[in-house]
């Protein structure tokens, strides 16, 4: 059962038809239990991918603040190989960045073969954020959702596996978040007076979700939503949309590696033949 909201291309958003607490009937320790069951199956997937060195894979992450991007990236983390993934983090842009075009600094990031990337937050920073705040012209940033598909399906067509998770959480469930931070000494240090100025523009932010998904939602890298209210359901649907993803290409992964495997025995039966 796919439990991330696959955004069909063409079809139109309304995030208020979205319930971010539902969790379609599982409990807090069936999820568990099935976190950690699909965490082995990952970890053996992302294995053969890594080794097979065939396929970059690019998952991306937006979502409100406090929606869960660090809590999302340290799961998949747990089941991901060290060696063959990292994460990338996306703030405001350094002014040798603004003097590129927006998808220079994107572009450097994105992941070579074999190897995964996280993006924490993304180049839909630049039609989401200089929307909200009005940074560039309505002129300009229209025309980024077309560059911006343009831009993915380079990616796809060079062998890349493209997934993008909206993290959707309601205005309450963010609030709830902000006060905890601030009553744990904790947690104090994620805070910052611009998260609670940013609750402000929320209809504004919504409204600029829901165009980028609306309009960079391809049959190539479609965009994902997660109900994130729940932080445990949050991880299942995105750690069993990665797998699902993988999946149909283990096969090709394991013949790639087989046909190595034996190359190199013979190599070395003809090296111990010649001694």
């Amino acid at each position: 059962m796919a439990y991330a909201k696959l955004v069909k291309p063409g079809s139109r958003v309304d995030l208020d038809d979205v319930n971010p607490s539902k969790t379609d009937g599982l409990t807090k320790e069936e999820a568990e239990a099935r976190i950690e069951e699909l965490g082995a199956k990952v970890s053996k997937l992302q294995e053969l991918h890594y080794a097979a060195s065939e396929n970059p894979l690019l998952i991306v992450l937006q979502g409100p603040d406090t929606s869960g991007k660090d809590g999302t990236i340290r799961n998949i983390m747990r089941f991901m190989n060290a060696q063959s993934t990292r994460v990338a983090s996306f703030k405001a842009p350094s002014a040798i960045e603004l003097a590129h075009d927006f998808l220079w600094r994107i572009h450097q990031q994105t992941p070579q073969k074999g190897e995964t990337v996280i993006f924490n937050r993304s180049h839909y920073e630049d039609v989401l954020i200089v929307r909200v705040h009005d940074l560039v012209p309505k002129d300009i940033w229209k025309k980024r959702y077309k560059t911006i598909n343009e831009f993915e399906d380079v990616l796809v067509k060079s062998g890349t596996i493209i997934l993008k998770f909206y993290l959707c959480i309601s205005k309450e469930e963010q609030k709830e978040r902000l006060v905890a931070r601030q009553q744990d000494p904790s947690k104090a240090w994620k805070l910052s007076v611009g998260d609670w100025k940013e609750r402000e523009y929320w209809d504004e932010y919504v409204k600029a979700y829901e165009a980028a998904l609306e309009e960079c939602s391809t049959d190539q890298a479609p965009w994902r939503i997660i109900r994130a209210n729940e932080k445990w359901f949050r991880n299942l649907s995105v750690l069993e949309a990665i797998h699902d993803a993988l999946k149909p290409f283990e096969d090709d992964w394991r013949e790639k590696l087989e046909k190595i495997g034996k190359k190199a025995l013979a190599d070395i039966e003809e090296y111990e033949k010649g001694k």
